[in-house]
């Protein structure tokens, strides 16, 4: 008995530490999975409060929200899933297939990648706790302009909580933008050479370069606002001299990149995807990453486009209109890359292939709308309108959004040695697909029509549309809750036996490391070093 008693309480024991150790892991794909059940989680929180502003919106007058509410679920939805679900998220696949595919056994600094993680905790409270003190949570839109972001106008303590938020997730992205650069650059296997790289590891080389010298302008403009704030300084106040202005242009020269570190990882993960199910390798494969660099320097060159309004010089409203065309240009080669890839291809049908597919035809359409708000005369008339709504939900979920998905089900059984089901996958899918499009497509006539965003009701000849747009927000609720289901329940069931090492049978078309190691890969990744010829 005492034998049977021992073994009990070391098997606990044993148990109890395997799950310790997630808290202090410095393994790159515990931290990548970690990174990943964190975006999901809050993907449902940032989902429900885009419930509520649905539900408000369903009527003229619903009273479901009161004004002040609806601002603060308004700013709080947007920023939990740029910097809380989609960005993490990102870095979930990153953090576990980077070194996969390089044939690395994790990341160049473990520690640093675990800490960068772990920032992401402290800022998630601090975003949830602004709804508990005094003048309630952040109202500014995630924008927050001054001055409606100084004192004056938001007296309580939850826009400094926000602003001390993004700052940490900030200075916890330019961290694990410093190890996927280190990462990618001295870790490769030898033989490994730059244009031998899987797409997906360029993706994340120039996205990290994106992140890392983009974030601190967003930072320093922040420190400003809360500067103003807090110690009474007048970078952004009028009275004492400020410019807002300066704001305009430090958030945007962030966050017009910010759509493409949204993005840019989904590009070349949707490049593994089409490709493998196309059963052909992927067409023009140097174009495609000379086409990732352009989008990453470009990138930083188009942020005036969102100041059309804002009191900038004409002659440089027309500059970022032409550049912010120009960027169509490497996006579209992406495109016809990939459609050339399919052409000709013995396709298989998958769920990862149907997302893959939505992405690209919901992309285009995002695109295409993106080219209208370039012309500096449609801005005018559709600033600040449920277009432009429209517009960039249709490249963040539409994109970003459908580029996770077909991820998630192309690389789940890597992590997890088991597939997610095909059936559900497949309902998934097209379920989403039509809420995005009954959604959202709705907004591009709202706007032209003239109704504003940001604002808690509408005029009564808006009504039929928004009806329209909520209806397609609960069927993208049922696809997600299915979604949900699917991965929790493949997760926490037993493995009876684990896949082999290429599950997809894609290994001869894609001949990438992540297919040769066993599901999931072991602790260590490779037991030696893998050469390449």
């Amino acid at each position: 008995m005492s034998t049977v008693s021992a073994a009990g309480a070391a098997e606990v024991k044993s148990s109890w530490a395997a799950r310790l150790d997630w808290f202090v892991t410095g393994d790159h794909k515990k931290i990548g999975i970690m990174y990943l059940w964190f975006a999901l989680f809050m993907g449902v929180v940032g989902g429900g409060f885009a419930g509520a502003l649905r539900a408000q919106l369903s009527t003229p007058d619903s009273g479901l929200l009161s004004p002040e509410l609806y601002n603060a679920f308004l700013s709080m939805h947007a920023t939990l899933m740029i910097f809380f679900v989609m960005i993490p998220g990102w870095l979930g696949f990153g953090n576990y297939f980077v070194p996969l595919l390089i044939g690395a056994r994790d990341m160049a600094f473990p520690r640093l990648n675990a800490f960068a993680f772990w920032m992401a905790v402290p800022a998630a409270a601090l975003m949830f706790g602004s709804f508990f003190v005094t003048g309630g949570a952040i109202q500014t839109g995630w924008t927050a302009y001054p001055p409606l972001s100084l004192s004056a106008f938001s007296a309580g303590v939850g826009v400094d909580m926000w602003l001390l938020g993004i700052t940490l997730v900030g200075v916890a992205s330019i961290l694990a933008a410093v190890n996927f650069i280190v990462t990618v650059s001295n870790m490769r296997a030898p033989g490994l050479n730059w244009f031998r790289l899987p797409l997906f590891v360029w993706a994340w080389f120039i996205n990290a370069t994106l992140i890392l010298v983009a974030t601190p302008v967003l930072s320093s403009a922040l420190l400003m606002v809360l500067s103003d704030r807090v110690f009474g300084t007048g970078f952004l106040t009028v009275s004492k001299g400020g410019d807002p202005l300066l704001y305009q242009h430090l958030f945007w020269f962030y966050s017009h990149p910010a759509v493409y570190i949204m993005i840019l990882p989904g590009f070349g993960a949707i490049s593994h995807v089409l490709a493998s199910f196309s059963e052909k390798r992927i067409f023009g494969y140097k174009g495609m990453v000379f086409s990732l660099i352009c989008i990453g320097i470009i990138g930083y060159l188009v942020w005036g486009h969102h100041m059309f309004v804002a009191g900038i010089p004409a002659w440089l409203q027309v500059y970022f209109s032409y550049i912010s065309m120009v960027i169509a240009v490497p996006t579209g080669i992406k495109i016809f890359s990939w459609l050339a890839t399919i052409w000709g291809g013995s396709i298989r049908f998958t769920t990862a292939m149907k997302f893959g597919l939505g992405f690209v035809s919901l992309f285009v359409f995002g695109g295409m709308s993106g080219i209208l708000l370039a012309n500096v005369p449609v801005d005018y008339q559709v600033h600040d309108s449920y277009f432009v709504v429209g517009h960039f939900h249709y490249v963040l979920v539409g994109g970003s959004v459908m580029a996770m998905f077909a991820t998630t089900y192309f690389w789940y059984p890597k992590i997890r040695g088991r597939f997610l089901s095909e059936k559900l996958g497949s309902w998934v899918f097209w379920v989403f697909f039509a809420g995005i499009n009954l959604t959202f497509f709705p907004m591009h006539f709202m706007g032209i029509m003239g109704m504003a965003r940001r604002i808690f009701t509408y005029r009564p000849e808006f009504f039929e549309l928004n009806v329209l747009s909520s209806f397609g927000y609960v069927l993208m609720l049922i696809a997600g809750f299915v979604f949900i289901y699917d991965v929790l329940k493949t997760s926490f069931s037993r493995v009876a036996e684990p896949l082999d090492d290429d599950p997809w049978q894609v290994d001869s078309v894609q001949d990438t490391l992540d297919w040769k190691v066993s599901s999931p890969p072991p602790e260590y990744n490779f037991l030696e070093t893998p050469k390449f010829n």
